[in-house]
């Protein structure tokens, strides 16, 4: 690995500051929050200004803001992304640190497709496929993507198609119930479901946003029962949490 270069960290350093800023800085506030002498400032964001990363504004002389560059390399960004390449390299990741089957699923209608997949690589796991598809109130992805839903989009969600099939003698099939199962999956922020949709196999799930902040998909790891408990249970939350974000975080999600 090649050595870092000062200079260019302090530039980054200075443009970074603008994530957690609302609007504009000025060249002593940077000073202050990077700790550097003024005339290194100075040079940064003169350096910056002319490269169209930072603007300043016209009605506010001495204070800068985001220029069209960083938009435009954002914008770039966004064209190349690809949620499944993303999904795929992020359950890897998720699967190599838990060593269980872990999903990243999308919402079609009542069902949820699963776009990515990574296998444990256990003798006894789940067994599925990228590709598949199933009923979203009998699974731990689909509560969650569903629970991401307005009230309107969810009314007409449940409206399409019938009544709620059962995949098993627990899957859900009440709607009243599965708004009440909803109902916990927004106050906790994670999903699970516990033999709803293989009498063997419960699972846990989070959502990934987009960088506007919408729920686009849910990531979930699986658990044959035999490895099911409550302990492991909260386990696999925190990390399906932590997957979830990672992956949120490639496409843009702050």
């Amino acid at each position: 690995m090649g050595r870092l270069v000062p200079a260019v960290t302090r530039a980054l350093d200075v443009l970074e500051l603008f994530l957690d800023c609302e609007g504009t800085l000025s060249a002593p506030e940077i000073t202050r929050r990077l700790q550097l002498p003024r005339t290194t400032v100075h040079e940064l964001v003169t350096t910056l200004t002319a490269r169209s990363y930072l603007e300043q504004p016209p009605d506010q002389p001495g204070r800068y803001r985001l220029g069209v560059r960083g938009y435009q390399l954002g914008s770039r960004y966004a064209e190349q992304l690809d949620l499944a390449a993303e999904g795929q390299r992020v359950a890897r990741s998720v699967a190599d640190t838990c060593d269980e089957t872990v999903h990243v699923a999308i919402l079609e209608g009542r069902d949820v497709i699963y776009i990515a997949k990574v296998d444990s690589t256990h003798a006894v796991r789940m067994v599925s496929a990228a590709g598949r598809r199933l009923p979203a109130h009998c699974t731990s992805v689909g509560k969650m993507l569903l629970a991401s839903l307005s009230e309107e989009e969810l009314e007409a969600t449940l409206a399409e198609g019938g009544p709620l099939v059962a995949m098993t003698p627990d899957s859900i099939t009440s709607p009243r119930e599965l708004r009440k199962a909803l109902a916990d999956v927004r106050e906790r922020g994670v999903a699970v479901e516990q033999q709803e949709s293989n009498p063997d196999v419960s699972c846990v799930a989070a959502p990934v946003r987009d960088s506007g902040g919408k729920v686009v998909a849910a990531l979930s790891i699986s658990v044959p029962n035999v490895r099911w408990s409550d302990e492991r249970r909260g386990e696999l939350e925190g990390l399906a949490v932590k997957g979830a974000a990672e992956l949120s975080g490639r496409l843009g999600h702050r």
